[in-house]
């Protein structure tokens, strides 16, 4: 009889590595926490390890919104170099993949940032849906300064979002961008004073929890497929999924709720 299929995930997942998690079912929010302060070195291990949680959490019912933050005066000065030498080379080829999580999760995914924001900290950060930084933040792909380009999706997803000659200005020069500059750019959606951090993804997640979480998964999944297309395919892309939607149980109460003149009170399906 042939054996069963043993899963690694609850192995990995049992000693979490440089980081933790908390959930708050009565807020319906999940952190996860870069915990190895001061400046929240990344380790290989623990990359493998992010990207279990945040399956994890996608499929947790009590989560609608997953904030991605550090502990400390820094988000994170990126990975441990020493790691990178020590990882097979095929390791090393899709390590992409595990930062990618925030981008494949269906949930909407909040990057807090302040102070250092390098490395695979800046590429984690990218692929999250919303950032929002502090006045204190630098945000930085440094891979340059030891002869290496960046490994884990950020220069790619910087391409796409400010274009090729301040992508190249970033990753040619290992060019810190301060977060009021990285506003001015469209890397982050805000960046305020860093006493008021906390507060403002607070009330921006509270804010995002008043919605349709389905119509939310949704419309994550258009902008990131229609992305890469063109316009044509993506507007191909949201008219079935604007089509699909039209059967929901959370569009049908939205219309109610609307006509009603009430505070619609959304399911998810």
């Amino acid at each position: 009889m042939p054996a069963s299929f043993p899963s690694q995930r609850a192995q990995i997942l049992a000693d979490l590595n440089g980081f933790r998690v908390e959930v708050d079912p009565g807020r319906e929010r999940a952190d996860i926490i870069l915990d190895r302060p001061p400046l929240n070195v990344i380790e290989m291990e623990q990359r493998d390890q992010l990207r279990l949680v945040f399956e994890e959490l996608d499929h947790d019912d009590r989560v609608r919104v997953i904030v991605l933050r550090a502990e400390g005066e820094h988000f994170s000065s990126g990975g441990n170099i020493a790691g990178f030498l020590a990882a097979a080379p095929e390791h090393v080829s899709r390590l992409a993949d595990n930062i990618a999580a925030p981008a494949r999760c269906h949930k909407p995914v909040v990057a807090q940032n302040r102070g250092y924001t390098f490395g695979v900290g800046f590429e984690i950060s990218l692929a999250c849906d919303f950032r929002i930084c502090s006045e204190t933040t630098l945000y930085a792909l440094p891979e340059q300064r030891i002869g290496q380009i960046p490994g884990s999706g950020g220069s790619i997803r910087l391409l796409h979002m400010i274009g090729i000659q301040r992508t190249k200005d970033m990753t040619f020069r290992s060019r810190r961008v301060p977060g009021r500059q990285a506003l001015d750019w469209g890397i982050v959606l805000d960046c305020v004073p860093d006493d008021q951090l906390e507060a403002t993804v607070d009330a921006f997640v509270d804010e995002l929890r008043g919605f349709s979480p389905l119509a939310q998964r949704t419309i994550k999944g258009v902008l990131n497929a229609a992305q890469n297309t063109t316009l044509e395919a993506g507007i191909e892309i949201e008219g079935n999924a604007y089509g699909r939607l039209r059967t929901s149980e959370d569009f049908k109460e939205g219309v109610e709720a609307f006509h009603g003149k009430r505070k619609p009170e959304f399911r998810g399906k």
